[in-house]
């Protein structure tokens, strides 16, 4: 009995293992099908992190006992190169030099979260709205891209705009959708050069991200155009992340809870690869060397990304180290905030501010564009 028992958990672990390389194989095309195709795909691309470190230790587990099927393993983890080089940045960066070089320009991508509160008040929330303009204030760049950003021209809510251009920024570009509410979100872009042209391209309905803006800043004798956008987010609510813990702790109604978690899933990653196309399409035709900043809420694993990216360079692969994450909810694993930069810039160092002020981290980059 002994005998046939032990074969029969060796052929239930050999099997437990063949699914896990399948779908770990299946993770790793997520950049290059297309979620309203293959859905399942992109969904198995955002657990790619997960699904790797699975891997490798169930790969160690079978090369510790010497059985060749580890080989199998080594190969599909090979496979996966290219997933694991846009997920894991390698240099050994320093410290972030606050005296950028005269040449380069220094660009911030940072989702605001709306300044957790609009009306005028004396709560805590207005605590933490002042915490994140000081940290505009602070470590602002040249060039500051802000998304999930609100500003009101009412008395009864916070003029955002005149208190950051209060901080130098004296040119402004602001993409919103007037509600008759007179109380306005969108992406926004400050700078302290001069803009001399704009533009913006709304998504199609009913998907609900901001609009992909863009403005054309002259740095002297140069011109170069940074596009800025946030794309559509699973939109999960509280109880969502509720249902998220339940499925995680195995409570009852486990089918049911996957099944809403798993739609929102669904839904928004097919809405984010039809608007990373809108997105690339319009970035091809610019005249002039591109920056593109935002919140893609999409990891580098994903087809959102690879379409938008391109051949641009990621400024954090460039000079970053580790995973880089830029989201503080949910996994350890989510960089889906990003500054992206043409090949004509050189990336010459790059940040990310771990700071409980927003719930996605500041990100700062000094690029400078390379004379023909």
């Amino acid at each position: 009995m002994a005998p046939f028992l032990r074969k029969s958990v060796k052929r239930i672990l050999y099997l437990l293992y063949f699914i896990l390389l399948l779908l770990f194989l299946l993770s790793i095309l997520a950049p290059v099908s297309n979620p309203s195709k293959y859905w399942v795909i992109g969904v198995l691309g955002l657990a790619f992190p997960i699904l790797f470190a699975m891997v490798f230790l169930a790969t160690l587990f079978w090369a510790l006992l010497r059985k060749r099927v580890a080989w199998v393993g080594l190969v599909a983890l090979l496979l996966s190169w290219k997933s694991v080089g846009v997920s894991i940045a390698f240099h050994s960066s320093g410290a972030f030099q606050e005296n950028k070089e005269p040449a380069s320009v220094r660009v911030v991508s940072w989702n605001v979260a709306r300044f957790t509160e609009w009306k005028r008040n004396n709560n805590k929330g207005s605590q933490q709205r002042l915490k994140i303009l000081d940290q505009i204030k602070q470590y602002g760049g040249d060039i500051v891209c802000l998304q999930e950003f609100f500003h009101s021209p009412d008395s009864m809510y916070y003029d955002n705009i005149s208190e950051i251009r209060e901080m130098g920024y004296p040119y402004h570009y602001f993409s919103y959708d007037p509600d008759g509410w007179r109380q306005y979100i969108g992406c926004v872009v400050f700078s302290k050069y001069p803009i001399v042209d704009s533009g913006l391209v709304r998504y199609f309905r009913p998907s609900m991200p901001e609009a992909l803006l863009y403005v054309d800043v002259k740095t002297g004798a140069d011109t170069i155009r940074v596009f800025t956008t946030h794309l559509q987010s699973v939109q999960f609510r509280r109880n969502d992340y509720e249902a998220i813990e339940k499925v995680t702790q195995v409570e009852d109604s486990l089918l049911l809870y996957s099944r809403t978690v798993l739609g929102k899933v669904k839904k928004a990653l097919v809405l984010r690869s039809s608007q990373a196309r809108v997105a690339r399409s319009i970035m091809d035709n610019s005249p002039y060397p591109s920056v593109i900043c935002g919140d893609f809420n999409d990891i580098p694993n994903s087809f959102t990304y690879h379409t938008i990216r391109g051949e641009m360079q990621d400024a954090f692969l460039e000079k970053g180290r580790g995973i880089g994450r830029t989201y503080s909810s949910l996994s350890p694993t989510l960089r889906i905030d990003y500054i992206l930069a043409d090949k004509q810039f050189e990336v010459k160092q790059v940040q990310r501010l771990i700071k409980p002020t927003s719930d996605h981290y500041m990100l700062r980059a000094d690029l400078v564009l390379q004379k023909d």
